[in-house]
């Protein structure tokens, strides 16, 4: 626990001033992040060629780049852009002519990860080019459900909330880090933004972003589970990996996104 509460510190340190700054600094941090996340789940798949996962670097940054300056949010991606993506990665099972070093598997593997990894860092870029207090009223929903869940759970856990996926997390831990994530978050939207009308409407909203979280928790943890693997990496200790970190937030600003799309 003293290792992470130290970690913690170190994170905030450096993360709150670039938060603060955006642009460059902002945009290279989180493609400094996005490239890390990559290799994180590139490395849950060793056979694959180095060339492929170099190709799958330069991809990802370029989905990245792309949230460069704009303030628009969305996950759409021209067609054709979509379509060259995956030709990319087809085409090389032709060139490589090797099926125990590259399949169709592994090129659709890479086709996604690199679209979730490029897409969700970038639409995280865009959320803090458009507005700094919408970033930060998703992060509290985030890191305050995921810290209150821990305390709460180990108080007055009881009941299990996915055992083959999570044996640690409890219903209870779930409920008291949810109510209390979609207090402090619905309080800092109500002085920072206040651009809604009705505050029920705000609160069923945030309440329902911060179960979004709790699933993007568990479906890093049923990965790992799968892979058999305790952290992505070891990169942050106390907290492991980029992905052991950020899954949270990636998923409730993605459900923000999508949500803000479609209204």
């Amino acid at each position: 626990m003293k290792e992470r509460i130290i970690s913690t510190i170190f994170m905030l340190i450096i993360f709150i001033p670039i938060l603060l700054m955006g642009n460059w600094p902002f945009y290279i941090l989180f493609l400094i992040l996005s490239l890390i996340a990559l290799h994180e789940l590139l490395k849950l798949t060793n056979k694959i060629p180095i060339f492929m996962k170099l190709i799958s670097y330069l991809l990802t940054g370029f989905l990245v780049y792309q949230s460069f300056n704009s303030k628009i949010l969305n996950i759409n991606l021209s067609i054709s852009l979509l379509i060259t993506f995956l030709l990319i990665y087809l085409v090389f099972l032709v060139f490589i002519n090797n099926q125990d070093k590259y399949n169709y598997k592994d090129a659709f593997y890479l086709f996604a990860i690199t679209l979730f990894i490029g897409i969700s860092f970038g639409n995280i870029i865009r959320i803090r080019n458009l507005n700094i207090n919408i970033l930060i009223y998703l992060l509290l929903i985030a890191v305050c459900n995921d810290t209150f869940a821990l305390f709460t759970g180990k108080l007055l856990g009881k009941h299990k909330l996915a055992p083959l996926i999570s044996p640690n997390k409890t219903i209870e831990g779930a409920l008291g880090g949810s109510v209390i994530a979609t207090i402090v978050a619905v309080l800092y939207y109500l002085n920072y933004l206040n651009e809604i009308n009705n505050i029920y409407i705000l609160i069923i909203f945030t309440f329902f972003l911060t179960i979004v979280a709790i699933l993007g928790d568990l479906i890093k943890s049923s990965i790992k589970r799968y892979e058999k693997i305790k952290d992505f990496s070891n990169l942050i200790p106390g907290h492991g990996g980029v992905l052991d970190r950020l899954d949270s937030i990636i998923f409730v600003s993605m459900t923000y996104i999508l949500i803000s799309i479609l209204l």
